[in-house]
């Protein structure tokens, strides 16, 4: 759960119209009322402190069908590449990394079949190469069979030539970088780094036995089924890799590219420091703000497209996306009220997490059931547009404040 003093009394304490949010909760009830989703959890922070957050519905938890609450915590899948992301921003601060390094230079297994030539900053706006590549799921948690894996690894175009998402591969090559970079395991170092600094005790890359007993199981409908294998969008999950992630022994593992487990709460209040200054409200600085200006600065350009985003510019920055200006906000995770400045990074199934340094809004929203593309797209759209529009303004100047 996140710690008392990070909780605002009321709303409007965080500066939240109490009106909007509630409209949000309705929005993400609606779902489960419908039976499309079987439990939701959304939470809006500001100020440092969460606003507001609601569970709906039932959950698998343990095998056992029960009451959804707040304390209940979810897979976060994709949302992880945004928190492994922001775990390479340190690196990039103390000096420790640098994004035009070679990867092989780093990582001397990695330099085969051609992959001599990625660079660090590629594997962070997924123009590395090798979206295709796969890592079985009993591979995940042994990495010299990761390493192996990782001279065998072909290039699917030329680096730095096209923009395609990689579900999971470039991500474990920036854990491996952590690794020889810090020789702590990416667990550990986001942990410490990041989740303890910013007081989110229950954020989680690679979760604990203590918490199995909370954690929603991952479900599929027949219309996800069969939407979500490879397909023209480019996209390469499936099924039966996503319902892997419900084993407790593969949470353990953290995958780097889709491990994590938390809550809402713990991915809206995760953008919080990095949209405030780079620091918590008690003070406790995560980043410097030159730090958060430089990576969320987006560094692909108007021909990187992405069948997985609508073919839409994809408009990356260093680990993250950032909303633009340019009319395709919701078909990046953003709705259609947060600024064009707002970043983070969507997961698998339709979870949210970004946080807008405009407005200092930031929402989390979690799920535990695939349902298909056209309806997470829609729901998506609508949970983060209203959850955008909960910052309250002055009636005297209709600024935010």
């Amino acid at each position: 759960m996140i710690r008392k003093e990070q909780i605002a009394n009321r709303p409007e304490d965080a500066g939240v119209d109490p009106e909007r949010l509630e409209a949000l909760f309705e929005r993400a009830k609606r779902d489960v009322d419908e039976g499309s989703l079987s439990s939701v959890q959304v939470a809006v922070a500001r100020q440092g402190k969460v606003a507001g957050m609601a569970t709906f519905g039932a959950a698998t938890i343990a095998g056992r069908e029960q009451p959804a609450t707040n304390e209940t915590l979810y897979p976060l899948f994709s949302c992880t590449k945004g928190i492994v992301g922001v775990a390479m921003w340190a690196l990039l601060e103390d000096g420790s990394l640098h994004l035009d390094e070679k990867v092989a230079d780093i990582i001397p297994e990695f330099g085969t079949n051609g992959k001599d030539v990625v660079t660090v900053e590629q594997l962070l706006l997924h123009t590395s190469g090798f979206p295709h590549a796969v890592v079985q799921p009993e591979l995940w948690g042994d990495r010299a069979k990761l390493l192996e894996a990782f001279a065998d690894w072909r290039l699917n175009w030329e680096p730095g030539a096209r923009c395609e998402y990689h579900l999971m591969s470039a991500h474990f090559v920036l854990a491996e970088i952590i690794y020889r970079r810090t020789g702590m395991d990416h667990r550990a170092f986001i942990r410490q780094r990041l989740a303890e600094p910013m007081g989110l005790d229950e954020l989680f890359v690679g979760a604990p036995p203590e918490v199995d007993s909370r954690v929603a199981e991952f479900k599929m409908t027949a219309s996800a089924e069969a939407n979500t294998t490879a397909d023209d969008r480019g996209v390469q999950i499936t099924p039966a890799m996503l319902l892997e992630l419900n084993r407790p022994e593969l949470r353990r593992v953290g995958l780097p590219g889709g491990g994590g487990i938390g809550g809402a709460a713990e991915l809206a209040m995760f953008y919080q420091p990095l949209i405030n200054g780079g620091a918590t409200a008690d003070g406790t600085r995560i980043f410097k703000q030159e730090t958060v200006d430089f990576a969320t600065r987006p560094r692909t350009s108007n021909q990187h497209r992405d069948p997985m985003y609508g073919n839409a510019p994809v408009n990356r920055a260093l680990g993250v996306i950032v909303a633009g200006d340019d009319g395709y906000s919701h078909m990046r995770g953003f709705g259609r009220t947060a600024s064009p400045f707002a970043f983070g990074h969507p997961g698998a199934g339709g979870q949210i997490a970004w946080g807008d340094p405009e407005t200092g809004i930031s929402v989390g929203y979690c799920i535990d059931g695939f349902t298909d593309w056209m309806a997470q797209g829609r729901r998506t759209t609508a949970i983060s547009s209203i959850a955008g529009s909960c910052a309250m303004v002055t009636q005297e100047s209709g600024r935010v404040r």
